[in-house]
């Protein structure tokens, strides 16, 4: 028990820059409470003390202003940032060293029994305000912007941003941006509004030109390996002449 309050101090430091002593963590961090009152809810729970367990997590609620079902699954170092208005269902699941902030909603979409809360993988990170619904994953080390609502899978190394909530893969923004600024704009002023209609079009006019580059380029290795030479022939008058095409097809 110690042992666990001890990592769980250690990784407040490493993820929050604001704690000043150990002191400060243990009497001034409800996120911290809160998770050490759920270990104890959670045994109870697991013993079929069903009404005591839930006794200790509304009790917990009214001093942290945190609600954890007794019945949810925390792994280890998972840190709950100022914590107020955070509520975790019945069936969720949060990997290990994963982080919350204040106002994050691990919730149903479903009166049915069962598994209705979602699963967070190690090293997710929800910010501020999130709704992260049903019985979904979220993959390990994905990220879920703030305010963000998000009702379907997220992929590992992720990120979810948006009401509901799109996906954006690994480097999807920067490459976005690569090629505006090709163009001739920059696309930071398109990315900070995600609902906008023009910026997702702009977005989408920007993936679908990335897309285009992409098989332009792996259509052109292939035209290399057939071993047609484009420096020379392109630079031709006659580079869309039937007989250039019918070479290159050849």
């Amino acid at each position: 028990m110690f042992a666990r309050i001890k990592e769980d101090i250690a990784c407040v430091f490493e993820r929050d820059p604001a704690a000043r002593s150990h002191w400060e963590v243990l009497t001034c961090y409800p996120g911290l409470h809160a998770l050490i009152m759920h270990r104890l809810a959670h045994w109870l729970w697991l013993q079929r003390l069903r009404w005591l367990a839930r006794l200790t997590s509304h009790l917990t609620r009214m001093l942290t202003g945190i609600e954890i079902h007794p019945g949810a699954t925390i792994g280890r170092r998972v840190f709950i940032d100022h914590g107020m208005g955070v509520v975790i269902g019945e069936t969720a699941v949060i990997g290990e060293d994963c982080t919350l902030y204040h106002g994050v909603t691990l919730g149903g979409t479903s009166w049915n029994k069962g598994k209705r809360h979602p699963t967070l993988a190690p090293g997710v990170v929800v910010g501020a305000g999130a709704k992260v619904l049903g019985p979904i994953t979220v993959g390990e080390g994905a990220k879920v912007g703030s305010n963000a609502v998000v009702v379907r899978d997220v992929p590992p190394r992720a990120t979810a941003v948006g009401i509901p909530a799109r996906i954006v893969e690994p480097g999807a923004d920067q490459i976005r941006n690569e090629k505006a600024e090709k163009m001739g704009f920059s696309a930071y002023a398109v990315t900070r509004s995600e609902d906008d209609p023009l910026s997702m079009a702009i977005h989408g006019l920007l993936d679908h030109a990335v897309e285009t580059d992409r098989r332009i380029e792996i259509l052109l290795k292939y035209i290399e390996r057939a071993g047609v030479s484009l420096e020379d022939d392109v630079a031709t008058a006659d580079k869309f002449d039937p007989k250039y095409l019918s070479k290159i097809v050849d």
